[in-house]
């Protein structure tokens, strides 16, 4: 009778430890109705019009994209910015950034395993609206102004297999996405490195770094120019299935893309002609199955280098606008987190109740459903 207890307690544990293991893990996004819209915007306060936009024409739970600074790690501001994605029913996809090098300012720093660990640490300090917390690692690192002024594929392969450990550690809803890359850059020596070049390197360095992350993020700008009509091109609306085929190459895994730049300019393509491109990309090339979102850059850059993407213009909503908001959307329904009270990034963890038992495996049982626990008691004799 004893010898066939242990054998029950070490089959029952270990179905315990495994069930526990997977109460917190990120879900296939594409596994539930989807809304692939979504945008990318700049600051917080544009929520609320952004939802208006990606929400429209029959959808629900929309996408933004939008980048965090180191600097700008504002618990306040950020937890309010979570709380307004839950109720504007958009899914955020927060892309972590360094800040301008002090030393260059032509490029931004380039990151280091303490930027990472402490972006973990942040993020897991908020309260996210849906359980996959989607995550960015950085920023077209295939561009030397974007990685402390010269590329680096291995750098940056060994920074995102070194986020992904830290990332999980800290919470396995996190849904770690590689960054976007440049899918016009050129090998200059020094300067930038191609697109399909920087991932061979980086699968080099780290050989299976791609079937470690969860998603990929490309930027599938109409290239060259930002100006080429909607058409099969490996530097073009359609680069992002090439980049995930040879993604497949290294991993033998379809990852789920997320497209969170793409547009074209009106420096060189009309509004009209926009509209139309963006009807045909979504009806040919972005209905592609493994794609979980797409964030056009950029909802409202009304002044500077951006100004020739924004949705916004010095009038108000431009005909771009108006094309998005109009195209037929789904209503999506991803898995949602319960509302729990704010953490703060210095919170000690322990528990703060102390039960009073009659036995110290009382607190255990607490944990297990009715039946459970009754077999435990009985097992161990208390």
């Amino acid at each position: 009778m004893k010898f066939n207890k242990i054998i029950a307690f070490l089959f029952v544990g270990l179905l315990f430890f495994c069930s526990f293991g997977k109460a917190h893990a990120i879900y296939d996004p594409l596994s539930v109705k989807n809304n692939i819209f979504g945008i990318h915007i700049l600051f917080p306060s544009e929520l609320s019009e952004a939802a208006y936009l990606v929400n429209s024409n029959g959808g629900d739970w929309g996408y933004v994209t939008i980048p965090m600074e180191a600097s700008d790690k504002d618990l306040t501001k950020w937890q309010e910015f979570m709380d307004n994605c839950k109720k504007y029913h958009l899914i955020p996809i927060i892309r972590i950034a360094t800040t301008d090098d002090y030393f260059s300012k032509t490029s931004w720093s380039k990151p280091t395993d303490y930027d990472v660990l402490d972006f973990a640490n942040f993020l897991n300090s908020l309260n996210w609206p849906t359980k996959n917390r989607y995550v960015v690692i950085f920023n077209e690192p295939n561009r030397g102004d974007e990685w402390g002024g010269t590329p680096d594929a291995s750098e940056y392969a060994q920074i995102l297999n070194y986020a992904v450990d830290v990332f999980k550690r800290e919470n396995q809803d996190f849904f770690i996405i590689s960054a976007g890359l440049d899918n016009a850059a050129a090998n200059v020596p020094g300067q930038s490195i191609s697109d399909y070049t920087f991932m061979y390197e980086m699968n080099q360095a780290v050989p299976g770094i791609f079937g470690k992350i969860d998603g990929m993020a490309s930027h599938s700008y109409p290239n060259p120019g930002f100006s080429m009509p909607p058409s099969s091109a490996r530097e073009g609306v359609d680069s992002f299935y090439y980049q995930e085929q040879l993604a497949k190459q290294f991993s033998g895994k379809d990852l789920p893309v997320f497209i969170t730049e793409t547009g074209w300019s009106s420096n060189e393509v009309s509004e009209e002609q926009q509209s139309q491109y963006y009807i045909q990309t979504f009806a040919n090339y972005w209905d592609n199955p493994d794609i979980v979102a797409v964030t056009p850059f950029v909802f409202d850059a009304q002044q500077g280098d951006f100004s020739q993407f924004s949705f916004i213009g010095a009038s108000g909503k431009n005909k771009i606008y108006y094309a998005y908001y109009n195209l037929p959307k789904q209503k999506g329904e991803p898995e949602l987190t319960p509302y729990t009270p704010n953490k703060t990034s210095n919170q000690a963890k322990f528990p703060t109740e102390t039960f009073k038992s009659s036995s110290p495996m009382d607190s255990l049982f607490k944990t297990v459903n009715p039946s459970a626990r009754k077999f435990f008691k009985w097992l161990l004799g208390v």
